[in-house]
């Protein structure tokens, strides 16, 4: 397996690093389980939450340092790197903040000896991507590390400067080596990790088959899983929604990142002929003016897809749609420029018989379906394997409330496109995962929820007694 980074404005290699042997792999592991036991676990959340907010503190101080290797690395608009990595910044100082109060005690109505105590469970293997290649990394590292855990990272190929880049903030933040340790291996050595019982469990953010591949792997151990993979999100626009602040928002909502997010709207299903046809003209205006160019360019609106791979699947699944009767408004084709480029891309006439009905397309391609009536939106909507987020527009909130119910989906946006926050619960249903990331319910992933009860000696064999208050640790 190659660990490089390759320009995605230029088609040019930049550097290349080994993967590591089994030989490093094996004291990277001893060094982590060694680190939990003898350490990290045994910290005070105080100690923990500082290294965190040290981190964070670094984030901010090196965001546009930072961001130049997230955009040389996979290609994102300079801006919007720098945007990532406040992102990511935020998430870490959000669980610093609040980890004390994540990890007290809970305690049950009327059994007042039983107290819910959560403790850290070991080493975490994260298996990253490229597309968002520090904040995917921050929604797992902040509730993990804060919790009392340590991470083994395996990020993507293709980033292995922002993967370098976290474990050395990381630390300078503090941490204590064997902390969070990055690894660039192979998918045996994944597998072999996988099945270590120094590894307690394994969390995933990426493809539908990369999933299934480590769920599958996790299972024959026992081992906890979080998944979140792929995402064909739907974005409905009901009768009353006002056309232009739609148009506006679902344009944002696809070419975000290149289009190259796993929660970006990606299927637009527009209530009404007459205000499909002027969503679909108003789109494709949109789609046709942004200016592609290097993402590092400040004028830029549409970056490069992050590899030649990347851009020749997505050129055949448009030519798969098109054999299978779907019509291209615009795009379709390969930016006649150096580096990974495609046309901004909008596709109609999608029957359930097209392949892209139920695939996810990962780039700068938009499907447009007009329908007749709210239940057939819905319809469509839920039609999908995945179910990772989704949006309905619409005037009457309360109205726009209840069809956002009916949308089998782990996040619903009224009114705007699916976006992330560190205070905001993360994942999704059906091919998309299962698990949540960020907000309490992150923290509560990779951890023993202990229930501790108290009773006096001398208390009956059941039952819940009166107990003196003790001080918990």
């Amino acid at each position: 397996m190659l660990y490089q980074t390759t320009n995605p404005a230029t088609g040019q290699v930049v550097k290349t690093f080994p993967t590591i042997t089994n030989e490093e792999l094996e004291r990277a592991v001893a060094k982590a389980d060694a680190t939990y036991r003898s350490d990290w676990r045994n910290r005070s959340v105080a100690d923990r939450a500082k290294i965190l907010s040290n981190a964070a503190a670094l984030l901010l101080k090196n965001a546009e340092e930072y961001a130049r290797y997230i955009t040389e690395d996979m290609g994102k608009v300079f801006s919007l790197s720098v945007q990532e990595v406040h992102l990511s910044a935020s998430i870490l100082d959000y669980y610093a903040k609040r980890a004390e109060a994540f990890l007290k005690p809970k305690h049950f109505e009327g059994f007042p000896g039983a107290a819910l105590v959560t403790r850290p469970i070991g080493a975490v293997l994260a298996i990253e991507p490229w597309n968002f290649p520090f904040y995917q990394v921050a929604r797992v590292a902040g509730p993990q590390l804060a919790a009392g855990n340590v991470l083994i990272v395996k990020h993507a190929e293709s980033v292995p400067q922002s993967a370098l880049l976290l474990e050395n903030i990381f630390r300078e933040a503090g941490a204590p080596e064997g902390v969070y340790t990055n690894i660039f291996a192979d998918h045996q050595q994944i597998s072999r990790l996988i099945a270590d019982p120094r590894i307690v469990g394994v969390t995933l953010t990426g493809s539908e088959r990369a999933g299934s591949a480590v769920a599958e792997q996790a299972g024959r151990h026992l081992k906890k899983v979080v998944l979140e993979l792929g995402g064909s999100d739907p974005f409905i626009v009901l009768p009353d929604a006002p056309i232009e602040h739609a148009v506006g928002s679902a344009m944002f909502g696809r070419m975000f990142n290149g289009g190259q997010s796993c929660v970006a709207s990606k299927r637009f299903i527009v209530v009404g002929k007459e205000r499909g046809a002027a969503f679909t003209e108003a789109f494709v205006a949109k789609a046709k003016s942004l200016k592609i160019g290097d993402p590092t360019d400040p004028s830029t609106e549409l970056q490069p897809l992050s590899s030649e791979r990347a851009l020749t699947g997505l050129l055949g699944q448009i030519e798969s749609a098109r054999a299978a009767g779907a019509n291209i408004l615009t795009g379709g084709k390969r930016v006649d420029r150096s580096g990974f480029y495609l046309e901004p891309t909008v596709i109609i006439d999608i029957d359930e018989k097209n392949p892209i009905y139920r695939e996810e397309l990962f780039g700068p391609v938009a499907s447009i379906y007009v329908v007749d009536s709210e239940e057939e939106a819905i319809r469509i909507a839920n039609s999908s394997p995945y179910g990772l987020g989704g949006s309905v527009f619409g005037a009457d909130l309360a109205h726009a409330r209840k069809v956002a119910d009916q949308v089998e989906s782990g996040m619903v946006y009224v009114n705007q496109p699916t976006w992330p926050a560190a205070e905001l619960p993360f994942g999704g249903v059906k091919n998309s995962g299962f698990g949540r990331e960020q907000s309490e319910l992150g923290f509560g992933e990779f951890v023993n929820h202990k229930l501790i009860n108290l009773a006096p000696s001398g208390a009956p064999v059941f039952g819940p007694v009166e107990v003196e208050a003790v001080a918990a640790e």
